[in-house]
């Protein structure tokens, strides 16, 4: 079960808005500057592209912050880091260290961070676990990496059906 918000697009509607209405608000003075004789041609393409350029940074800004917003990260604080480190420094920054997706429960649909062999709001698995030291263990082990514990494919989820604890059954 995912929530329902998980299809939308990363980048807010107001960043799209402000990456057309830079670029077109610019042309507009040019051409409007270009008909009174002030602004020739080389001006204009060169008001032009750097408008482009100024309209794609609003669109990126807008991506750290719908990005950073899905990971649950402190999104304001990375938006503002991103607007105000120079050079793009923060925009790589972002990229160089943000956490990675947020991962969805199947039971109750809440988010919790990657790593977590239980959901913190229903207690369901989330990943297959060591019966003995209880630390996430990948499927094909044939063995806990952290304590040594033999697994079996039976044994590593903990929800599974036990036997009756007959002597002899396995």
């Amino acid at each position: 079960m995912t929530p329902q918000g998980e299809n939308r697009s990363v980048i807010p509607t107001v960043a799209w808005v402000l990456g057309a209405l830079v670029p077109g608000f610019v042309l507009f003075l040019c051409l409007v500057a270009a008909t009174n004789s002030k602004l020739g041609l080389p001006e204009v393409m060169i008001f032009t592209f750097g408008s482009c350029l100024l309209g794609a940074w609003a669109v990126l800004i807008g991506y750290v912050y719908g990005d950073a917003k899905r990971r649950g990260m402190r999104y304001v604080l990375w938006t503002w880091l991103a607007i105000l480190i120079p050079n793009g420094i923060g925009v790589i920054l972002y990229f160089i260290l943000r956490e990675p997706l947020m991962i969805y429960c199947s039971r109750c649909g809440n988010c919790s961070k990657p790593g977590f062999a239980y959901c913190p709001s229903c207690g369901s698995a989330m990943a297959p676990t060591c019966p003995n030291c209880k630390k996430i263990v990948q499927s094909g082990w044939p063995h806990c990496a952290y304590c040594g514990t033999a697994l079996t494919p039976a044994r590593t989820t903990p929800s599974a059906p036990t036997t009756g604890g007959i002597p002899g059954t396995v």
